[in-house]
């Protein structure tokens, strides 16, 4: 949210300079993002200098150029080469003095010393466009002969200089939505008042000109008001009010629209004007319309509503999305004469609900959304009808309507001292408390000097509580006035086992040595990954996306870390490892351990992306691709760092929308790991033309399986460790998993590792065949093994793996 400071200034007397400004506003709840030296002509005229020509000549070198000498005061004459047809001796003129920047709409550029065809010229003489105070650039601008000669320009034309505070409001804070509310957060702090303007107001009992006002739900629009203005003259605003508009970044468009503008963004409550010629019957609904009515906003876009989105209707068409955007037919014209003012309450929900479905983030939905006061409604309707009159703009046609069946009554909430010093962890002095809560507004209704009945003002939705009390008390109190405490007290809580934490960081430390990194992704994704049409999907979708790409939880990790390799390769970075812990979410039904239904479930996942060339291009290495072992030695890693290990479990090979091909381990019935090559379809969707390797490992489950593990130390053998190789041809269909468990079988707790070393096929091998190079890590931890004992035990291995079928070589 954009705050002037001069615009502030018309709500409470404070000349404080902008960084301490910049302090106190933090200090009270709303934080400044950013301050901004802001004039109301670019450069705010620095450089320019009023001047009079005191001499003036043809050029000897040029037919179109004229020699001057200007006086700028102080006894400074300057030679000035001009372009300009009409300059003429004892012109009062602007003057751009040597190191002054003229800007244009090409961009800048800054005087110099020079010589125009021989003669030397020390600065500028003016045009209204090189000034930036009009269009025109037919000759010099020639100011009144009475004007004084060498003061700034600046001082001459009024040049208004701002500061621009820009806050980044919290949704808590619906109060200050505006300058008032600004100026009223303020005047807590200081200790003083703060002004509202003053209102110009009557009625017309005659109501010669009036439109009529029902509300058909009274949920979603619990206070609706308004009133009726003929002979409207549409025109530009006044110069002030445009200038308080292009502050704050708003384009003026029309002295009614503008009038709205300023209002809402003077008092925080919007407003919108229709054009009563435009109102079918002379009469407005506030209600929801049909299913996929067709509503065209004023952006031009063509919108089809819900039976939800409440719409302020005519009594033949919707006219305006009731506090989020209005209508293209109803809108305010060059031909409007007469209008209808809107002040209203919208509830907060249904006006999310409707911004969000239909992605507008306007200025009205802002402040509804965040809850608007019930009570400013009249205020700020009444200050737009008054300055449109004022400003003979337009005349009061009727009475103010307003349309306010149930009440809203002010929050009361019970205030204890000591439960406000508890929390603060300081004891303020009682009348102090007194003092910030009357300067916030809120009023005491009973005190016994212990406790407080408070009634909290409607401006403040967001106050409920006593704690919310507490808060307020102590933004104005102020923070920085907190002492350190010299003791604190703390509480170790005892940390079950497994810690989840403690192997997620040990996990994630051995990933980052290993040259990967770490990433962390939006847990909404797009729609565009998958098929409409499955009507058997899990996916959780959002009812209200801020968009489309982020209108699905998502069921895996794999798109976010896809995006990030997308985003990589673009900028010519191919050679990726990337780990991501992260939740993912379904929709099907599951019962948790106290035995109740859940819709929804979530878990934990580690995802491990690789893509690229193993290392770096270097001399000394080889520059080889990864491939899916690559990858599955990292898994692994994981698995033995906490303690288990990969084989112990079953695996299938599967296909899905994710894997072109993938092994898939599962404990009992629900998946552990899925590690494998993304599919291209998918590659494809996400603009990948390079190979990725993916594996997504249930974490949740990962950790529920360290519970029962303990851990054992076993003391270094004293004996040497002996190494057998062997070499089998195999028929393909027998897998390395059944020579390891039939090598187990076999050796028993005198085989301490099975290693594959070597695979071939092809040449000199027969159809259907595969060779396999073993290396057999023998230990006996008791003495060391005779030659004789190995031969026994690999002529027994032997045997078993020809009985399988297989061929020493």
């Amino acid at each position: 949210m954009i705050i002037s400071y001069n615009w502030l200034k018309n709500y409470i007397d404070t000349n404080v300079d902008n960084e301490t400004l910049s302090d106190i506003l933090t200090q009270i709840g709303l934080e400044v993002n950013s301050v901004e030296e802001l004039n109301s002509i670019k450069g705010g005229l620095e450089g320019f200098v009023t001047g009079q020509v005191i001499e003036c000549g043809k050029h000897p070198n040029a037919d179109k150029l004229s020699v001057t000498k200007v006086d700028i005061g102080n006894n400074e004459l300057l030679n000035i080469v001009c372009g300009a047809p009409n300059v003429a001796v004892n012109q009062k003129v602007i003057v751009a003095t040597v190191g002054t920047t003229l800007y244009t709409d090409e961009g800048s550029f800054i005087i110099k010393k020079a010589k125009l065809r021989g003669e030397p010229s020390e600065g500028m003489i003016c045009a209204e466009d090189e000034i930036g105070i009009g269009t025109s650039h037919e000759g010099i601008m020639v100011l009144p002969d009475d004007t004084e000669i060498g003061i700034p320009a600046s001082q001459f034309f009024n040049i208004e200089k701002d500061t621009i505070f820009e806050i980044d409001l919290t949704p808590n804070r619906a109060d200050a939505t505006g300058h008032i509310g600004v100026a009223r957060d303020l005047a807590a702090f200081f200790n003083k008042k703060y002004n509202l303007p003053e209102l110009n107001f009557t009625e017309n009992k005659t109501n010669r000109f009036k439109i009529d006002v029902s509300v058909e739900n009274t949920e979603a629009c619990p206070r609706y008001m308004g009133i009726c203005m003929d002979n409207i003259k549409i025109a530009e605003s006044p110069e002030w009010l445009q200038n308080k508009l292009k502050a704050i970044g708003l384009n003026p468009i029309n002295n009614i629209v503008d009038i709205t503008n300023f209002v809402l963004h003077e008092t925080g409550h919007p407003l919108h004007a229709f054009d009563g010629d435009k109102i079918i019957g002379g009469k407005i609904i506030v209600k929801p319309v049909k299913e996929n009515t067709e509503f065209i906003t004023l952006d031009a876009v063509n919108r089809k509503l819900r039976n939800n989105d409440l719409m302020i209707c005519n009594i033949e068409n919707p006219m305006c999305i009731a506090g989020v955007f209005g209508g293209i037919d109803a809108g305010i014209n060059e031909n409007t004469k007469r209008i209808f003012i809107e002040s209203a309450y919208f509830n907060p929900v249904w006006v999310r609900k409707t911004a969000k479905y239909h992605q507008l983030n306007t200025d009205s939905s802002f402040r509804f959304e965040r809850g608007a006061d019930v009570n400013m409604l009249a205020f700020a309707l009444k200050r737009a009808a008054s300055l449109i009159s004022e400003l003979g703009f337009g005349e009061i046609s009727s009475e103010i309507i307003d349309v306010y069946p149930n009440i809203i009554t002010p929050n009361e909430i019970s205030f204890s001292f000591k439960n406000c010093n508890n929390l603060i962890g300081k004891d303020i002095d009682k009348d102090t408390i007194r003092r910030i809560l009357k300067s916030l507004e809120i009023k005491i209704l009973e005190d016994n000097n212990e406790l407080l009945k408070l009634e909290i003002p409607t401006y403040r939705v967001d106050v409920t509580r006593e704690a919310d009390v507490i808060e307020d008390i102590l933004r104005i109190y102020g923070y920085n006035n907190i002492e350190i405490p010299e003791k604190i007290a703390l509480s170790i809580n005892k940390v079950e086992k497994p810690n989840n934490e403690h192997l997620t960081n040990v996990v994630s430390d051995m990933l980052a040595s290993q040259g990967f990194n770490e990433i962390m992704c939006n847990s909404f994704i797009s729609n565009k990954y998958f098929d409409d049409t499955d009507k058997n999907n899990t996916h959780v979708t959002i009812h209200n996306p801020l968009s489309q790409d982020l209108s699905i939880m998502r069921p895996s990790l794999v798109f976010g870390g896809l995006q990030s390799i997308e985003y990589n390769i673009n900028r010519k970075n191919t050679d990726l490892k990337f780990f991501e812990f992260g939740r993912t979410y379904h929709s099907d039904e599951t019962i948790d351990k106290a035995g109740d239904i859940n819709k929804y479930s979530e878990n934990k996942q580690l995802g491990i992306w690789i893509t690229g060339h193993k290392n770096q291009l270097s001399w000394n290495k080889k520059n080889s691709k990864t491939d899916y072992f690559y990858l599955k030695t990292y898994v692994a890693n994981v698995f033995q760092k906490i303690g288990l290990k990969i084989d112990d479990f079953e695996f299938d090979i599967i296909a899905n929308d994710i894997f072109s091909i993938c092994q898939e381990y599962k404990h009992k019935d629900t998946v552990l790991v899925q590690s494998g090559i993304i599919s291209p379809i998918l590659l494809k969707k996400i603009d990948i033309e390079q190979e990725v390797f993916y594996v997504e490992i249930n974490w949740s489950l990962l950790i529920e399986l360290t519970k029962n593990l303990k851990t054992q130390y076993v003391t270094v053998s004293k004996f040497p460790v002996v190494k057998r190789d062997l070499a089998l041809l195999i028929d393909k269909q027998i897998t390395y998993k059944q020579l390891e468990e039939i090598a187990v079988k076999n050796i028993g707790k005198y085989l301490k590792k099975v290693n594959l070393f070597d695979v071939y096929e092809g040449k000199n091998i027969e159809n259907g065949k595969i060779s396999y190079a073993l290396t057999f890590a023998l230990e006996d931890r008791e003495k060391t093994m005779t030659d004789n004992q190995i031969d026994k035990i690999m002529k027994h291995l032997i045997k078993s793996y020809e009985d399988i079928g297989a061929k020493i070589r």
